[in-house]
């Protein structure tokens, strides 16, 4: 089978189409053909072992995962004996979380994963770019148990993570202001928030609203600005923070008067979360942002696209 491959760390030139061993589901596996895939910051930090602690945990001299690839939408074409709940012919969609893989024609999944039949009104593009924001936000959104009516702050609400929050945070009854750059206030706005900020234009910290939650996806946004924008026992959500992020993070919840809670951190998630995701789906309260699309022969390309920095949501692979 086809599979992009990495057996070294460096720029997106290091990703080469090979071919390898197609995977053969064990007793309890589903053998996947997958038909999308999506690239995402975080493959394209493995893939440049930035920051230097990737290497203690994917290998310090080489990677020990040669195919990335962490979301999916594709076809069941096999299935182990003892598998109950899906039949060949099934599409699904999901997460790998740690393992992986699905740069790659095929995959085997046991069966429990983050996984679920895709939405029937969803193409596999579209369904391969939920998991990703999908279960992190929801990771994240989950524990700071918003509440009807509380003030949520999003920042970076056009990206993958950002975009789904906006969506989820107006499920649970929040009224979200969203931060993104003028090119796409109006994307932010069709999401479903209640206001946009425009960031090139003026500063949330100086216009006086204060938030239950303010939810920093991008890991752009000055912590202390967080703070001083947070009523007293808010919640700071930093999703994509680095180790000093979290690290002043941890400080501030220790030492601030505001009595402040700070999430951050790995992030977790189940099948269970896959099928609300796709719920949501069906009754229109999630939809997907595509900004680019390419083939997975291209994917070196889309790498240096995504590290450029993308334009907004997310960037689709077609197998």
């Amino acid at each position: 089978m086809k599979a992009i491959v990495f057996k070294e760390y460096g720029s997106p030139k290091v990703l080469q189409l090979k071919d390898i061993e197609k995977p053969i589901p064990k007793y309890n596996e589903i053998l996947i053909n997958i038909k999308a895939t999506a690239v995402n910051s975080g493959e394209v930090r493995l893939r440049k072992a930035d920051p230097f602690a990737v290497r203690l945990f994917f290998g310090l001299f080489k990677p020990k995962t040669t195919v990335l690839g962490s979301v999916f939408s594709g076809e069941i074409e096999n299935i182990g004996s003892d598998v109950q709940h899906f039949k060949i012919g099934d599409e699904i969609f999901g997460h790998t979380d740690m393992s992986f893989g699905t740069y790659a024609e095929y995959k085997c999944f046991p069966e429990n994963s983050s996984i679920a039949l895709k939405p029937k009104i969803f193409t596999h593009q579209e369904a391969a770019v939920i998991p990703f924001g999908g279960v992190t936000a929801l990771h994240f959104l989950k524990k700071a148990d918003i509440q009807l009516g509380q003030k949520v702050l999003i920042f970076g609400a056009s990206g993958a993570v950002g975009a789904t929050a906006v969506q989820l945070a107006k499920h649970y009854g929040a009224i979200v202001t969203g931060v993104c750059s003028s090119m796409n206030v109006d994307l932010v706005k069709s999401l479903g928030a209640d206001k946009v900020i425009d960031y090139t234009k003026e500063n949330f910290i100086k216009n006086g609203e204060m938030y239950d939650v303010i939810f920093d996806s991008v890991n752009k946004m000055s912590v202390s600005d967080g703070l001083d924008s947070l009523k007293m026992y808010g919640t700071l959500i930093l999703s994509a923070a680095g180790l000093s992020e979290t690290l002043k993070g941890a400080w501030i919840a220790m030492t601030s008067n505001k009595k402040i809670k700070v999430l951050t951190g790995l992030i977790s998630h189940s099948a269970d979360d896959i099928n609300f995701l796709k719920t949501l789906i069906e009754i229109g309260q999630l939809k997907p942002v595509i900004d680019k699309t390419y083939l997975l022969e291209e994917m070196a390309e889309a790498h240096t696209y995504v590290e450029k920095g993308h334009k907004k949501g997310n960037v689709a692979i077609t197998l």
